[in-house]
């Protein structure tokens, strides 16, 4: 019960993170085709953060996984 729970929210996170590169990477896109004063800054972090955002949350999942946080759910349901 508890699996489905942690696995429902994973593709909803994972929904949420691809859903949020598509929306950098169209506004990167638009930043770069318009020809406005301030988009030449908007561009430049919005391909910023195109890059250094899919970076941190590799970063991130390394992290938690080297700390012991991502356990198999046969070692859960192990008694100790």
């Amino acid at each position: 019960m508890k699996n489905k729970k942690y696995n429902k929210i994973k593709r909803l996170l994972a929904a949420l993170g691809a859903l949020l590169l598509f929306a950098m990477y169209a506004l990167t896109l638009v930043f770069a085709l318009t020809d406005h004063s301030s988009t030449k800054g908007l561009l430049k972090a919005s391909v910023a953060c195109t890059i250094i955002l899919p970076v941190l949350l590799y970063a991130f999942m390394l992290v938690y996984r080297l700390a012991g946080g991502n356990r198999s759910s046969d070692e859960e349901d192990r008694p100790q």
